[in-house]
């Protein structure tokens, strides 16, 4: 059982004033897929300030993944689905990393110190958990079960953006989109690849820029038990800073999830 010291922490990280950690768009979709924004918001919790960072730098990559949000609200509704989305930044605490991952709160996010991640206690770890982590999964797990109940399928799709290059001076990344894959039933990724390569227009990354080999956990927590279908999409951030790039991203990855599901 809690102790009231660890209830009052918790209680003490998000006021009031603060937003929800997540929310849900298009909450009554009756589509197959169900979108996910680990890194959607940027938000900091009022109790935490600026985390000791300047407004460029929570605006930056190390904060949020740019262009997630408006992109997986776009495809909620050209899809009628629903869409999951984390509220605050992945620097209070990264929702696609297991509780007990070393930079699940990092001290430090692609050289820039993170001052109000330092030195934290094993109790004002757990409240960034508590209060944002554990509510954010716990509404994806709530929502494939009513899915399962009511007889609904259901196709993960994990939504990302990544950097044109990964630091300052680094090679480019050739990839405008990526399709991550590892574990479970890797059908429908493996399809959507497919599906994405016809056109012959894009570099298609398949587990690239990363690889889904155990260091995210929204999908290996929801997908590969149940052997549900899934995909963790990687768009490049700067195809996704206008509203009219939004759009048609929206337009071509709606168009490629269902030719990927016929």
């Amino acid at each position: 059982m809690a102790s009231d010291d660890h209830n009052k922490t918790v209680a003490a990280l998000l006021t009031p004033t603060d937003p929800p950690p997540l929310s849900i768009e298009n909450p009554v979709g009756s589509s197959p897929f169900l979108f996910t924004g680990d890194h959607a918001g940027n938000s900091i919790p009022a109790s935490l300030g600026s985390l000791g960072l300047s407004p460029d730098e929570l605006c930056r990559h190390i904060a949020w993944d740019i262009g997630i949000g408006p992109l997986g609200r776009l495809l909620a509704g050209a899809l009628d689905a629903v869409f999951i989305r984390q509220t605050y930044s992945r620097l209070v605490v990264d929702c696609n990393r297991h509780p007990e991952a070393l930079d699940a709160i990092p001290p430090i996010s692609d050289g820039t110190q993170v001052p109000g991640n330092q030195s934290l206690t094993v109790l004002e770890k757990d409240a960034r958990f508590c209060a944002i982590h554990k509510p954010y999964q716990e509404a994806i797990d709530a929502e494939i079960d009513r899915r399962r109940r009511a007889g609904q399928a259901t196709i993960l799709i994990s939504l990302h953006s990544f950097t044109p290059a990964m630091r300052k001076g680094a090679s480019a990344r050739p990839w405008q989109i990526g399709v991550l894959h590892h574990k479970g039933n890797t059908s429908f990724a493996l399809r959507l690849l497919d599906v994405l390569r016809v056109a012959g227009d894009l570099v298609i990354g398949d587990n690239e820029p990363y690889k889904m080999d155990g260091i995210g956990y929204t999908v290996p927590r929801h997908a590969y038990p149940a052997g549900i279908r899934y995909a963790e999409l990687e768009v490049r951030q700067d195809l996704l800073l206008a509203p009219h790039d939004q759009e048609a991203w929206s337009r071509r990855i709606t168009g490629a999830l269902l030719v990927a599901n016929t």
